[in-house]
């Protein structure tokens, strides 16, 4: 287990955002791996950071089990795959730093455009249809971010977002598709050599932490109306 208290102090946040992120604020939990990351190695932070991720969705698969869309998980799951399965063949090659800097710039933009994009009345633009070109896409760049940063959620909310579905199918199906995509990343983490001894004992210390916090997401989200909730997502 890890004993850095440089580690922890690090850690400590980067568990209470992932684990609002995966109670329903999803989004935050794109900056847990980085904050770890700057206290060890990108690659032993993501090995920690994968079990935490599944005690965390374990809990979120339980709270929104009935509220969930089966047709973009359809749509979206087929891509998550490829693109976790070109993240490991291609993840010596990519750099973190690339793939943060593509991810943020991406999300910028899409988020300048929600509060940006407004009909002439000045009401909000309807909900968009499912798409399935642009679903499969989405999905394999989820996929794909996922397997090098665990940060999955800014490819995954752009396609899903503009549907404008109801807070908690929009919760449920983001629970359902990474649990999906976390079970997935297992087995090219652990080809990797990734799941030490040391690493499995400090992501053991942070579960009750973990659990917690995403009690504390789905606490949150259920105490904001539907359209407060999209405004803070974004």
């Amino acid at each position: 287990m890890l004993d850095q208290p440089s580690f922890y102090l690090a850690a400590v946040p980067a568990v209470i955002l992932l684990g609002l992120s995966k109670g329903g604020f999803a989004g935050l939990g794109v900056l847990g791996m980085p904050l770890m990351a700057l206290t060890i190695p990108p690659m032993q932070a993501a090995a920690i950071t994968l079990p935490i991720l599944m005690v965390q969705d374990a809990f979120s698969v339980w709270v929104y089990r009935r509220d969930w869309d089966r047709t973009n998980l359809k749509i979206l799951l087929p891509g998550a795959v490829a693109g976790i399965v070109a993240a490991y063949l291609l993840a010596a090659k990519v750099p973190d730093a690339a793939v943060a800097l593509v991810l943020g710039t991406i999300s910028i933009v899409f988020a300048l455009r929600r509060f940006l994009a407004r009909t002439p009345g000045g009401e909000p633009v309807p909900p968009s249809a499912l798409n399935r070109p642009a679903g499969w896409f989405w999905g394999a760049l989820a996929g794909f971010t996922s397997m090098i940063a665990h940060a999955g959620g800014p490819p995954f909310q752009i396609y899903v977002m503009p549907q404008q579905l109801p807070r908690d199918i929009f919760v449920g199906t983001g629970v359902m598709f990474f649990a999906a995509v976390n079970l997935i990343k297992v087995a090219p983490y652990l080809a990797l050599g990734q799941f030490s001894r040391e690493n499995m004992a400090t992501s053991l210390v942070l579960f009750p932490l973990a659990i917690a916090s995403t009690w504390a997401g789905v606490w949150l989200v259920r105490r904001v109306s539907g359209d407060r909730f999209y405004d803070i997502v974004y």
